[in-house]
């Protein structure tokens, strides 16, 4: 299997990342910050080493809440969301040190932006199931990581076209991940019931205001924290990413069909496992929404890992067939489930069997991706080192 071709290799040689962080929070006060925690690991230990400890502490933090709160739809103890909270203020801070750490070391290179992005957008899944066990929202809890994913996706589009990762004024890997940690303090003191009960009795100045059409409906505070997020943070930040492109291809006068083409997969993912939850005869989304959240996000992360290796590697702009590849397993529980509404609600396979199947599929994907893939990328720049020295 081969993710990398000759053009490939050539490019690695020119490649330099290039990223900007305009968050005023981000370089006034975490980034002095930062720069300090940097001086406490050695020099002799690896970025990408302080990548990976800091994304697993998300999936111990995904652990946690899944040992106790199985659907996510039940109060876990208190400690539980000090420990969501202080695991995710850990994984931002070692997810920002490891770039200081290689630029520290001079150890910089194509292979740790893809591993500590790659890990970066397997973590949306396993944040999401921190934050769906502080908010008691149950099968919801996919309706949050999609919030994080879309933004992730578009600015990983955006940062292939643009070639410049540029972080807004207020953006989630800064203020964002800042507000949801403290939200798992917060719950620390509220308890988690307080998300999960009818936003009128959350905050009860909202009873004061006259609401005819929702006076008989009893919404979750979760739900309206869900529809602010999407408005508030999702759509401003989908609106750019596709003004951004588009005045690249412009200028560069290319395609913005093409361009569009690329979030395809994307659009594919979303779209078969909405269809896959929505005629679930067993309802996963609500029985067993850690499966569901965790296959969905390592296919995720797939189509992420791709999309920045044909950007490292300067591929043509454009839909890449292979990304679908991840997506073939989800035509088996979306046929499982027809069958099951032709057969009076008896799937052929069952479901929890198939959802094991799928996080397995998607895992195992991911390996291949990283065993085939990230070495080879290493070797690649391993020799681009060795002939800049030799010829220098």
């Amino acid at each position: 299997m081969g993710f990398i071709g000759a053009h490939g290799v050539e490019t690695l040689k020119r490649y330099r990342y290039s990223g900007e962080d305009r968050s005023v929070v981000a370089k006034y006060v975490l980034q002095p910050f930062w720069s300090r925690c940097v001086t406490l690991f050695p020099l002799w230990m690896p970025p990408n080493m302080i990548t990976l400890t800091g994304f697993s502490f998300l999936v111990l933090s995904a652990l946690l809440g899944y040992i106790c709160s199985p659907h996510l739809d039940t109060a876990p103890p208190r400690w539980v969301h000090l420990a969501h909270g202080l695991l995710l203020f850990l994984y931002q801070t070692f997810d920002a040190v490891d770039g200081k750490q290689a630029r520290r070391t001079s150890s910089s290179s194509p292979l740790g932006e893809l591993f500590d992005h790659g890990c970066d957008a397997l973590a949306c899944a396993f944040e999401a199931l921190a934050l769906g066990s502080t908010l008691m929202c149950g099968g919801w809890t996919l309706c949050f990581w999609v919030v994080a994913a879309v933004p992730f996706y578009l600015a990983t589009w955006e940062h292939f076209f643009t070639n410049t990762l540029i972080l807004p004024t207020i953006n989630g890997p800064t203020e964002g991940l800042m507000l949801i940690y403290v939200s798992h303090l917060f719950t620390f003191f509220t308890g988690a019931e307080w998300w999960a009960q009818d936003f009128r009795k959350s905050l009860p100045f909202f009873g004061w205001i006259p609401l005819p059409f929702l006076s008989e409906i009893e919404i979750p505070l979760y739900v309206l924290v869900l529809i602010l997020m999407i408005v508030c943070a999702v759509i401003p930040t989908v609106r750019s990413n596709v003004s951004n492109v588009q005045e690249v291809v412009e200028a560069r006068k290319g395609s913005m069909a093409l361009a569009l083409a690329m979030i395809l997969p994307f659009i594919v993912l979303l779209a078969g496992v909405a269809i896959w939850c929505y005629l679930s005869p067993s309802s996963i989304m609500r029985n067993q929404p850690h499966l569901l959240v965790i296959g969905t996000g390592f296919n995720f992360g797939y189509l992420v890992g791709r999309m920045i290796l044909a950007h490292l590697c300067d591929e043509p702009k454009g839909l890449k067939s292979g990304m679908f590849m991840s997506l073939v397993f989800l035509c088996f529980p979306i046929a499982n489930a027809l069958i099951a509404k032709i057969n009076d609600g008896s799937p052929l396979v069952d479901e929890l069997v198939l959802l094991l199947l799928y996080c397995a599929y998607t895992v195992c994907y991911v390996s291949v991706f990283w065993d085939y893939g990230t070495p080879f990328l290493c070797r690649c720049f391993c020799l681009v080192i060795w002939s800049h020295s030799a010829f220098t």
